[in-house]
């Protein structure tokens, strides 16, 4: 079956998470591997959430190929159906044709394709297609190292993570995610005093105390740090845009400034400091009621050297003595190395598969994938996201998005990426 085959059925299986029923989409890869002879298992951490996983090959060297089947909600007001997984005009379309069922589509016909060809291997390809990837991975990875990371264990991993490639001053510029920024979202909480909503004064507007604690967070500006990783980029990048401007902390904003493409130079951005977003607020229950309580939820991602104990004393900093704050869910960020062998691979297969005169830079991704979990147990993790030459760069803006796509050429990119990784790592 082809990727663009498999990817269709994927987004024709309904994996929204929540509530994810990822075992669907695992049974239909287990068909498939069954079909081609190839031993793999389904194992749920919940019922319905299922994890896909296939071996192929033995020996003491170990690669691991990993993906997520769930998806996020699709929305409204789509061009097609979201999970129709229609096939045309050289395009897939659906929700996960981007996050991430293309990557699991263009795994699993890599491993199909190489027991086709009965490559030797000199080792054991790990295929592993987890749930629950957007939700925080406790039905997913997380849950298999805890429960048998011998499953997963491996020299190195491939996963999603990666920027899409972009084209600088006519030089195309491909990346490799080496890490990922820190997650420290946060609660904030306003009490006050409830009253008629007729006569207000006598109350204490929890809602108003909420609102100056946002505005102060949207007048913060976080201060700017350079890791060596980013440091690295941005001098590739001021080099290809032909900028003759040292890369510091202080310039770091001008030189971003004249990238030119808004979206690439702030996702720059958010890689060179703490970012804060208050996305949710919750506060009152009758219109004729003063509120004595109000609620926030903060997206905030943070750097290496950015703790828990860093991100509430700048909350506390913006927002007074009066807020309560709490940071219910910290992961520290999580980085590979860029100077490993296993980096150099990648870099070598990506300028012989799409031609030596691209750039491939390593990338920091500023939201969480599955890959943190996987370096916190110790396995070097690299994400990628190789399309082929003159694919649609409005295509990013559908992950998570409406009228989600991808072009068939790059799939066949994406794959044949894997099959040549197996075969130099494994061969």
């Amino acid at each position: 079956m082809t990727p663009e085959r498999i990817l269709s059925h994927l987004i024709q299986i309904n994996t929204v998470n929540p509530p994810g029923n990822e075992t669907a989409a695992a049974r239909f890869l287990k068909e498939l591997f069954d079909a081609a002879g190839i031993a793999s298992e389904i194992i749920e951490a919940e019922k319905g959430r299922g994890n896909f996983l296939a071996r192929l090959g033995a020996g003491d060297r170990r690669l691991l190929f990993l993906s997520h089947t769930d998806v996020v909600p699709a929305g409204e007001d789509w061009d097609f159906d979201p999970l129709g997984g229609e096939i045309r005009n050289g395009f897939v379309y659906g929700r996960g044709a981007l996050d991430c069922k293309g990557l699991v589509a263009a795994g699993a016909y890599a491993v199909l394709k190489l027991a086709q060809e009965k490559t030797p291997l000199n080792g054991m390809l790990i295929f592993a297609a987890t749930a629950d990837e957007e939700r925080g991975g406790a039905c997913g990875v997380k849950h298999l190292l805890e429960h048998c990371p011998e499953k997963l264990r491996a020299d190195f991993a491939v996963n999603e993570g990666a920027e899409e490639p972009v084209c600088l001053n006519g030089q195309m510029i491909y990346f490799i995610q080496v890490g990922e920024k820190g997650t420290a979202w946060s609660r904030l909480e306003a009490k006050g005093r409830a009253c008629h909503g007729s006569v207000p004064t006598l109350g204490d507007n929890a809602i108003l105390k909420m609102v100056r604690a946002l505005n102060a967070l949207f007048a913060y500006r976080a201060e700017v740090r350079l890791i060596p990783e980013a440091e690295v980029l941005l001098s590739e990048i001021a080099r290809i845009k032909g900028l003759d401007m040292p890369v510091n902390e202080e310039n770091v904003d001008l030189l971003l400034d004249r990238i030119g493409d808004k979206n690439f130079s702030e996702t720059l951005r958010a890689m060179t400091r703490m970012t804060v977003s208050p996305n949710v607020i919750q506060g009152g229950a009758k219109t004729n009621v003063v509120p004595d309580s109000c609620q926030a939820k903060v997206d905030i991602r943070v750097l290496p050297g950015q703790d828990e104990d860093y991100v509430l004393g700048e909350l506390r900093k913006c927002v007074g003595g009066e807020i309560k704050i709490e940071v219910p869910n910290y992961h520290p960020p999580t980085f590979s190395s860029a100077q490993s062998p296993y980096y150099r691979l990648i870099e070598g297969i990506t300028r012989k598969l799409v031609g030596r005169g691209v750039a491939c830079l390593p990338y920091i991704s500023s939201g969480a994938t599955d890959s943190r979990f996987l370096r916190g147990a110790g396995i070097p993790a690299y994400g990628i996201n190789h399309m082929a030459k003159g694919f649609d760069p409005e295509i990013r803006a559908t992950v998570h998005g409406k009228n989600e796509r991808i072009d068939v050429a790059s799939l066949y990119v994406k794959a044949e990426f894997l099959v040549t990784l197996a075969k130099k790592y494994l061969g």
